[in-house]
């Protein structure tokens, strides 16, 4: 539930790309598709990703039974009200950062198995890379697919999305610290690892559960149908068996954030409209200054790279849902039905903080940029729901995501908000960071300038 005051975002769609062209017209077709230096062209699957296919078939962790019917969605939209069908996966950018939020989540965090080497990894990445750019054109992870294999064998495809569009589907990769920190170095490249890039710290109010947190890898998969997304990360989990395996995972549905100016804000299970001031897609100058790693930056291999910040944040639903309105809104520092700040105007206007009616420890003014130092970040959370406890209550809450050119500007916020009024009312149990690598060019993959 952390800074809903800071937001934002910008990957534009591709137009409709109802047929897969080939890699080697991909790569002719665009000055971009030149391979970097050191790294192999994308082809297809390895063969270590076929094998994990066959291997992997009963794979374990992965929520199958999401349902959901295919989104109605208008197809190659770059304007308008009406969300894209598809997002290209190759660009400046990974998508799934600035794109237009989707309606759903699948969030999927892994570790790498103990006997995987440097060329696991660098193929395991190469095909996450392969598959996802099939899979956000609304193809199956490869050409034989679900049914066109052979009867004899496991498919290469789970087929729970055949007849499904693409549904704006954005698969975005992640590095985590615990990767360049692996025993001994056995991917080689602990000196390439980014300074920033650390774990979090403590914070004051954290009860961690260590089944939520952390992973080498970390895979966010957004999409307007829930079946398209869940499809995405199950398959990728196929395709890393042998190489990695699932760490923990969570789903998310509506969203609590926005990136595109015609997005109405949304509300999050509090009831209280969410992300109004996130930075927006259209907003370079915000994007190059919060979010995205600049060609100064060290290391020069993240340049056009964000860092990803996961945090399950559970809220005590119960507990909230029996306050007085008016502490709800003195609480969170706005007006439950319109979400405008309570020092007056509507939910777009600025807070006033000095001499006004928001309590100096509410939400919105701890958050907000101007007691921050004019720090912002990007949110992309999600709410969830998982049922009940033990004590017969929700479980359910916000899983908080965000991208900010540097993880101290999340460590900042997080420190501000210690003397936060609604930390009465949520729980932080679940926390991960990842350095998130510049997108891909085609016919290469993510994190190629790593290894180059």
């Amino acid at each position: 539930m952390t800074v809903p005051e800071s937001e934002g975002g910008s990957d534009r769609p591709s137009a409709a790309a109802p047929e897969e062209s080939s890699t080697a017209d991909a790569r002719a077709a665009s000055p971009e598709g030149a391979v970097p230096e050191g790294a192999a062209p994308r082809t297809g699957i390895s063969r270590r990703g076929l094998i994990g296919w066959a291997l992997g078939s009963g794979v374990a962790g992965i929520a199958v039974g999401a349902g959901g019917a295919a989104a109605v969605v208008a197809t190659g939209v770059l304007g308008g009200s009406a969300p894209a069908d598809e997002y290209a996966f190759e660009g400046a950018h990974q998508a799934g950062i600035t794109t237009r939020v989707q309606e759903h989540l699948h969030f999927a965090s892994f570790d790498m198995m103990p006997r995987a080497s440097r060329d696991d990894l660098v193929s395991l990445l190469q095909d996450w890379s392969y598959a996802a750019s099939r899979l956000t054109k609304g193809l199956d992870v490869s050409a034989s697919g679900a049914v066109g294999g052979s009867p004899e064998a496991p498919p290469d495809d789970t087929g729970e999305a055949q007849g499904l569009t693409a549904a704006g589907l954005t698969i975005t990769f992640g590095l985590g610290p615990s990767l360049f920190l692996a025993e001994g170095d056995r991917f080689g490249i602990a000196d390439r690892r980014p300074s920033a890039l650390a774990d979090l710290p403590g914070f004051l109010g954290d009860a961690l559960d260590a089944g939520y947190t952390g992973g080498d890898l970390c895979i966010q998969a957004c999409a307007d149908d829930p079946q398209v997304a869940v499809h995405a990360v199950r398959n990728l989990s196929r395709i890393a068996f042998g190489r990695a395996r699932l760490r923990w995972s969570q789903l998310g549905f509506g969203r609590t954030s926005r990136t595109a100016a015609d997005q109405q804000t949304p509300r999050n299970l509090f009831g209280y409209k969410d992300g109004t001031a996130n930075i927006l897609a259209d907003d370079a100058q915000a994007l190059d200054e919060h979010v995205w790693v600049g060609e100064k930056d060290e290391p020069a291999w993240m340049s056009g790279g964000s860092y990803l910040v996961a945090r399950k944040i559970a809220m005590l639903i119960e507990t909230w849902d029996r306050l007085r309105l008016a502490e709800q809104d003195r609480t969170i520092g706005r007006v439950k039905g319109s979400g405008a700040p309570l020092s007056g105007g509507g939910e777009i206007t600025e807070p006033v903080f000095s001499g006004s009616a928001i309590d100096e420890n509410s939400h919105v003014r701890l958050a907000h940029p101007k007691v921050n130092d004019g720090i912002r970040i990007l949110r992309r959370g999600y709410n969830y729901v998982d049922g009940n406890n033990e004590l017969g209550r929700l479980d359910a809450g916000l899983f908080f995501l965000s991208y900010q050119r540097s993880p101290e500007q999340f460590v900042t916020l997080q420190k501000r908000l210690s003397t936060d009024l609604m930390s009465e009312y949520i729980k932080h149990i679940g926390s991960g960071i990842w350095a998130v690598p510049p997108g891909a060019r085609q016919g290469s993959y993510v994190g190629a300038a790593l290894f180059a």
